[in-house]
């Protein structure tokens, strides 16, 4: 099954983290099958591929709550 989730980048005490699509039990900083945008929670910076996203989630991926927050703040989907 396929997750919508979020993958640790950046140094020690600065986090960025990637929005990717992986297979639900790859470890939380495996290989990805799509990267779809980035959060950086230091700067409130947001980039998402929208229609990636969109496109994914019809497919049937079904996202993490931590995403699902932040999709619903950037009113991708209600």
């Amino acid at each position: 099954m396929l997750k919508l989730r979020l993958t640790r980048t950046g140094r020690k005490k600065q986090p960025v983290y990637r929005l990717v699509i992986m297979e639900h039990a790859t470890r939380r900083d495996g290989r990805p099958v799509d990267i779809v945008g980035y959060y950086n929670p230091l700067t409130k910076e947001v980039n998402f591929k929208v229609e990636k996203i969109q496109h994914w989630l019809k497919v049937g991926v079904k996202p993490s709550q931590t995403v699902l927050n932040l999709l619903k703040k950037a009113s991708i989907i209600e």
